[in-house]
């Protein structure tokens, strides 16, 4: 072998390794395309972790009326094998899950009967001092008060459609699932939706699930009071006709999507966390509707990761995948949620390149 052949043949083998540890060094997406209970345990065991003491699982628990949230039978080998408790927070909307025994109920009428439940706000809410910080938005988040009742979490999330976050999965589940109501005020605020009037039929879907009264009928058509609204977004899931939709104009420097991320981010930090993802049913709207559409692509498989940002896009990636475009959900409510994930990783929570590892 001449010289030059011999330095050709040593670059490509350092290419090769430095190639390979590259992708060594990338967060690992564990995925499973059949989305049985023993597979989530398999994910879940894959992760190397083996938490102790006592384990809470943030789960959603679905809106009255939705039927596209996760069966829970789903979960019962993994909250066995961990002891866990389920663990939510009230929500600000009118209805069953706005206080602690209505919303007990309702999730066991949705099947969450063979493990405890904790609605971690139930006695209140705790202020968690973010002012040291480097956040943009604030200076303390609110918690329930049993939050730090916990020694570990299991984030185990539906992935899906929202009308203003864009997707709802891992982030989303975090920020807004161990947010007290006050925190949820605090990270939808100011978020002003918009009305298609002259489409509006009138029928007071609106109006009648606005957690601030701030939608009223004037001549048969829906009109939102701006200086009430909280921006949670309550009346976009809830309107038959899809003619609310967040305000592009509000929006467009993805301020909801920060805030979002930023809860995330401090809840993150007091406590240990993995994240498991489940692509099934995935609508264009939250499990937070009662009136859910239905999912607008075939169910894809479960993924598990201990790296926040690398599981929001593999999540995301697949389902594009799945139904042949970059951005399914910007497709399918005009809202993307990637803002999401381009945050989480500025802040430092994980990375977006990521390994993804198929366990057959």
């Amino acid at each position: 072998m001449n010289q030059k052949r011999k330095i050709v043949v040593l670059l490509i083998a350092l290419v090769s390794v430095f190639s390979v540890a590259a992708q060594e060094d990338l967060p690992v997406v564990y995925f499973v395309k059949n989305i049985t209970a023993e597979n989530i345990v398999k994910l879940y065991e894959k992760l190397g972790v083996d938490f102790k003491g006592k384990t809470g699982v943030k789960v959603h628990f679905g809106e009255d009326g939705n039927r596209n949230f996760i069966n829970p039978a789903l979960y019962k080998p993994l909250m066995q094998k961990v002891n866990g408790t389920f663990v939510e927070t009230n929500v600000l909307y009118v209805g069953k899950r706005r206080f602690t025994q209505s919303h007990i109920k309702l999730a066991q009428e949705h099947g969450f009967t063979f493990a405890p439940i904790d609605i971690l706000d139930a006695d209140g809410e705790t202020d968690i001092d973010v002012k040291d910080l480097p956040l943009k938005h604030y200076k303390r988040v609110k918690t329930g008060s049993h939050f730090f009742n916990y020694d570990n979490y299991i984030i185990l999330s539906h992935f899906k459609g929202h009308g203003s976050a864009g997707f709802g999965g891992a982030i989303k589940n975090l920020a807004m699932g161990f947010a007290s109501p006050g925190g949820k005020m605090a990270q939808h605020a100011s978020d002003v939706p918009v009305i298609k009037t002259e489409s509006c039929i009138g029928c007071g879907a609106c109006s009648q699930n606005c957690p601030a009264n701030a939608i009223s009928l004037v001549d048969g058509k829906a009109v939102i009071d701006t200086a009430k609204c909280l921006g949670c977004a309550k009346c976009i899931a809830e309107c038959p006709m899809k003619i609310i939709s967040p305000d592009r104009k509000q929006l467009a420097d993805n301020i909801f999507l920060e805030r979002l991320v930023e809860y995330a981010y401090v809840f993150q930090m007091q406590k240990p966390m993995v994240y498991i993802n489940v692509l099934a049913n995935i609508s264009s709207s939250c499990d937070c509707s009662a009136r859910a559409p239905l999912p607008f692509t075939q169910d894809i498989g479960i993924v598990a990761s201990k790296d926040i940002v690398a599981i929001e896009k593999a999540s995301h990636d697949l389902v594009a995948k799945g139904h042949h475009c970059e951005d399914a959900f910007l497709k399918e409510s005009g809202v993307s949620g990637l803002g999401q994930v381009n945050y989480a990783e500025k802040l430092g929570m994980g990375k977006q390149k990521y390994r993804l590892v198929e366990i057959k």
